[in-house]
């Protein structure tokens, strides 16, 4: 049972977002993930993040997850916190024509649609840019807007395929696997959060916007390391290897007399605290595991006699042999784990909120850390179309009226 001082505790911040990004708009117009996992990183560090929403149907999001107590989707209100709802049906010509006159305030326009269809709408960045010449438009799509394949339908799982990772993941005699995440969405949002930002500190000094292209394939293809110039001068292709990485030991899962364990000591002078940690510090002196390259040679050999002493111990004897020799190690966590573990709590990874219909909600907690202007949680996932009037009477100065008049046209 919680007191009412503890609940207190976790209802979000009163008042404006205060920020380092306090003096930034955002509206938001894409769906599902990758955009508006954009749209909660900057909402995050205080932008206004103000989402357009279909007036009837809203985000798909708000209905996706395995998990949806009473019908509400824990997905929807860890990805659109601090955020405001706005209903606006781009469709029709009153709807845009409101657009336009948001975009006259606002610092960002996020948009995850098929290429194509802001142009279709006249929402272009040729028309918004005439609008407002400081707007930066930040564009979340599968291939890009432009190539060949600008056009195509693209969702993370084939961003993953094409960008490279989906290949090599997995056991190497089966078909790829994938995370148990939309990885290339996140990717895509991440990389989207730095391209705003960049385009922001530009516009600072010149005063002038532009275009942020992020693509699902190309956010996922930043990240593959060195895969072109290892093909390109030796032939290499990375195949899948499962838990391990080839040349590079030890480094992988082990067993525990109750459970599994990472350790990595491929470094000379780890594995040398690895092998006092084990009693066998004859390890290091052996030739077949005395380099980095004999190690990686003698990979399976090697791996089978350090699983052969972790078989014997528990995982928390592993990790506590491991620690005391500074031998970096780490049983594999679940949600039950992380919400137990010392270091998440230090790190306050996880706050819990108040959560109108659910009640206490626990998320993750904004990050990087900042020592001078960290972020903050400050609302929950609004209800659609929740600050529809709010958003429309002090941005745009409309009546009471006009905003019956709008709902009554399906406007908003």
């Amino acid at each position: 049972m919680k007191t009412t001082t503890e609940t207190q505790k976790q209802e979000a911040p009163k008042g404006p977002p205060k920020g380092p990004l306090a003096d930034i708009t955002v509206l938001e117009l894409g769906v599902l993930i990758a955009g508006p996992f954009c749209g909660q990183l900057l909402g995050d560090f205080g932008a206004e993040v103000i989402k357009i929403e279909e007036p009837r149907t809203g985000d798909p999001m708000r209905n996706w997850g395995q998990v949806r107590p009473d019908g509400h989707s824990v997905h929807w209100a860890t990805i659109s916190r601090n955020k405001k709802s706005v209903g606006l049906n781009l469709r029709t010509e009153e709807g845009q024509q409101i657009l336009k006159d948001l975009v006259r305030q606002a610092d960002v326009v996020l948009e995850n649609f098929k290429p194509g269809t802001m142009e279709k709408w006249g929402l272009g960045y040729d028309v918004l840019s005439k609008i407002n010449p400081g707007i930066i438009m930040t564009r979340v799509s599968g291939y890009g807007q432009t190539g060949p394949y600008a056009s195509k339908a693209g969702y993370a799982s084939v961003g993953e395929a094409m960008g490279g990772i989906r290949y090599v993941i997995g056991e190497p005699d089966r078909l790829p696997s994938r995370a148990g995440i939309s990885l290339g969405d996140s990717l895509a949002g991440t990389f989207a959060t730095l391209g705003t930002l960049t385009a922001l500190h530009h516009r600072h000094a010149t005063g002038r916007g532009q275009v942020v292209d992020a693509s699902i394939f190309e956010s996922v293809f930043a990240m593959m390391e060195s895969l072109i110039p290892e093909y390109q001068f030796a032939g290499h292709v990375r195949e899948r290897t499962g838990s391990y990485l080839p040349g590079v030991a030890p480094s992988n899962i082990y067993t525990c007399r109750d459970g599994m364990i990472i350790i990595a000591a491929n470094q000379d002078a780890i594995f040398g605290r690895l092998a006092e940690a084990m009693d066998q510090p004859e390890l290091v002196s052996n030739e077949r595991y005395a380099s980095h390259v004999a190690r990686g040679t003698n990979q399976a050999e090697l791996d089978a006699i350090i699983n052969a002493w972790t078989g014997a111990l528990t995982a928390a004897e592993v990790q506590a042999k491991c620690d005391a020799q500074s031998v970096a190690c780490s049983p594999i966590y679940r949600a039950p784990e992380i919400l137990e573990d010392e270091h998440f709590k230090a790190r306050e990874a996880i706050i819990s909120r108040l959560h109108p219909k659910l009640g206490e909600f626990m998320m993750q907690n904004t990050f990087p850390k900042l020592s001078e202007t960290p972020g903050d949680v400050t609302s929950m996932a609004p209800k659609l179309g929740e600050h529809t009037e709010e958003v429309l009477k002090a941005k745009l100065g409309k009546s009471a009226k006009d905003i019956h008049l709008l709902r009554s046209a399906k406007i908003i």
